[in-house]
C-alpha cells in the first residue's frame, strides 16, 4: 500500500499534479476558496456558470461567469500583469443547458436575455449554435456571438 501512495506522489511530482501538464484541456473544479480575478467572488458558490483559463504552468484563474472571463481575456495585464493572453492554453466555459464544461472558444454566447447570472447581465454559453438559437428564441437576447466576436464594447453594454 505504502508503494503506491509513493508512486502517486512521484508522479504527481513530475507532473505538476493532475491537470496541471502544460496544454492539458482539463477545466479546473474550482475550490471553496478561488476568487475571481475580476470580481472578487467566491466561484465554487456559482457551479452553473463556472468560466476559467489555464496556462501552460498548470496555473489557472476561474471565473463566476463568461463575462467576467472575457473581461480578464481582453485586459489580461490590468488582473494578473506578470501574464500574457498568448500564453493562455485553454478557455472553457459552462453550457447552460448540459451544465457541462465546454471549449470556450468554440461556443456560442447569448447576449441580453432575461437570464441572470451571478454578476447580473451575462453572456450564456452554449456547445452548439442551435442550442443558442432555441435559448435565445424562449428567453429573448440581442444576439449570438462566437468567441472572437465577443468585444470589449459588448461587455461594457453587460454592466
Amino acid at each position: 500500500m505504502k508503494k503506491w501512495i509513493w508512486i502517486f506522489l512521484v508522479w504527481g511530482l513530475w507532473t505538476g499534479g493532475p491537470g496541471c501538464m502544460a496544454g492539458d484541456t482539463d477545466p479546473v473544479k474550482p475550490t471553496p476558496r478561488d476568487k475571481c480575478p475580476v470580481c472578487g467572488m467566491f466561484v465554487a458558490k456559482y457551479p452553473d456558470f463556472i468560466a476559467g483559463i489555464k496556462y501552460p504552468d498548470g496555473s489557472y484563474a476561474v471565473f463566476d461567469g463568461a463575462k467576467d472571463l472575457f473581461k480578464f481575456f481582453q485586459n489580461v495585464s490590468k488582473y494578473h500583469p506578470s501574464r500574457k493572453v498568448e500564453n493562455i492554453v485553454y478557455v472553457w466555459v459552462t453550457d447552460y443547458y448540459s451544465l457541462e464544461p465546454i471549449d470556450g472558444k468554440k461556443a456560442y454566447y447569448v447576449v441580453g436575455s432575461d437570464v441572470f447570472g451571478p454578476m447580473g447581465r451575462e453572456l450564456i454559453p452554449f456547445e452548439k449554435e442551435e442550442d443558442a438559437r432555441e435559448f435565445q428564441s424562449d428567453h429573448g437576447g440581442t444576439g449570438i456571438f462566437s468567441f472572437d466576436k465577443v468585444t470589449p464594447e459588448l461587455i461594457k453594454g453587460l454592466d
